[in-house]
């Protein structure tokens, strides 16, 4: 049996912004492993592929690994499409990092921890509330930002600024 603490940060990161690299980077240092959970939410209308955002994932915990290597405990990128509680026990994760942003978002995470639980006592879920600088950041806001032509560079490294705004063209052709 594993001794390693495992916990999975799950979202859509469509597409990956400070914020969520701001839970990521602050999640590694309390396990062992950190698996960044992609989900695959087709349902959720993604502007990118899911290859797209895994590979934007990685590469953005690429540089915030190589940027604080002191700072970072392991961290893999991996997609799922199946039940977050299934997909944690398929990676022995012990534990569900969610980011708090606003009150908002705890009514939602408080009934998704609920449910969780239900379905999977071994497994708990632990909050991280957002940092000062990045508790307004959502993706939903950014690409609605970067349609309507604004500045997201705030919000998003520049290698995303940069796909997001070539994708926000492209949908306007």
């Amino acid at each position: 049996m594993s001794s390693l603490k495992i916990a999975l940060y799950p979202g859509t990161f469509d597409p990956v912004t400070k914020g969520h690299l701001d839970i990521i980077l602050r999640a590694s240092r309390l396990v062992d492993v950190l698996v960044v959970a992609v989900a695959a939410n087709a349902g959720k209308g993604p502007i990118f592929t899911l290859k797209e955002r895994l590979a934007m994932v990685r590469h953005e915990v690429e540089k915030l690994t190589r940027n604080y290597p002191e700072d970072c405990g392991k961290i893999d990128v991996r997609e799922f499409d199946n039940l977050l509680v299934d997909f944690a026990r398929a990676q022995k994760a012990s534990m569900i990092v969610r980011g708090l942003r606003a009150v908002s978002d705890f009514d939602y995470e408080f009934q998704m921890a609920g449910l969780n639980k239900a379905m999977s006592p071994a497994i708990e879920t632990i909050f991280l509330v957002s940092s000062d600088g990045s508790q307004f950041i959502s993706s939903t806001y950014i690409k609605e930002i970067a349609t309507l032509g604004g500045d997201i560079s705030a919000f998003v490294s520049d290698d995303v600024a940069q796909k997001l705004l070539q994708k926000v063209r492209t949908a306007k052709l």
